[in-house]
């Protein structure tokens, strides 16, 4: 049995329409990510990688940060078990395995933006802190335009809020949003200096998990 995601078609749905919140909490929100139409899995949205949902009664475009992905059986009781097939041979033998399986995801709140003040104005204000609501329950997941990361960066005190995220390796989470911010940039070197630098300030003395999170780093 699929679960109702999505009610309507690929076809009506926009290309960075991903996945819909499914749990919420002021530092973060779970989404379950949309069912394909075709035999094959949901994409997973990558570790470190910017998705963004909204607060409609607000307006602010909240900001997040993929921290962890799961696949597991819709069925909490029984989990899955190897069946030594390739995807391929699951689409013509098992095709069911496909409608039993649901794929998740948390993000970290780094901020939101505020509605743009200005009728004809494209971006709003950024504010690099958790917003006074995160998205409701059954909002809408996206991921994040080029533009709109680049937008977001300018200022660096989303370093702040990923360091205190506990659930995963906060040095892994930094280096992985920063090498996609990095790459959206072209390689901005200045803008990575200024990262390393921010980085340093946060961490004092803590010179290893400086160079930890830098040696994960493409330059």
């Amino acid at each position: 049995m699929r679960l109702p995601l999505p009610q309507f078609s690929l076809g009506d749905r926009h290309p960075d329409h991903i996945a819909e919140v499914i749990e919420t909490t002021t530092t973060e929100f779970t989404a379950q990510c949309l069912e394909p139409e075709d035999l094959s899995f949901p994409v997973m949205p990558p570790f470190g990688s910017w998705v963004k949902s909204y607060d409609e009664e607000s307006g602010n475009v909240v900001y997040g940060i993929v921290t962890y992905v799961t696949t597991s059986p819709i069925d909490s009781v029984h989990r899955a078990r190897a069946l030594g097939m390739s995807l391929e041979e699951l689409r013509e033998q098992q095709p069911q395995i496909f409608a039993m399986l649901k794929t998740e995801f948390r993000a970290a709140i780094v901020g939101f933006e505020a509605p743009p003040k200005r009728r004809n104005s494209k971006r709003g204000e950024v504010f690099q802190y958790l917003p006074p609501r995160p998205p409701q329950i059954h909002q809408s997941v996206y991921h994040c335009e080029p533009e709109e990361i680049i937008h977001f960066t300018d200022k660096l005190e989303f370093l702040r809020v990923l360091l205190q995220v506990n659930w995963v390796p906060p040095e892994s989470l930094i280096a992985a949003s920063v090498r996609e911010v990095y790459r959206l940039r072209k390689g901005d070197r200045q803008w990575l200096v200024n990262v390393g630098r921010m980085i340093s300030t946060l961490l004092k003395d803590d010179y290893d998990r400086l160079r930890y999170i830098l040696s994960q780093i493409h330059w």
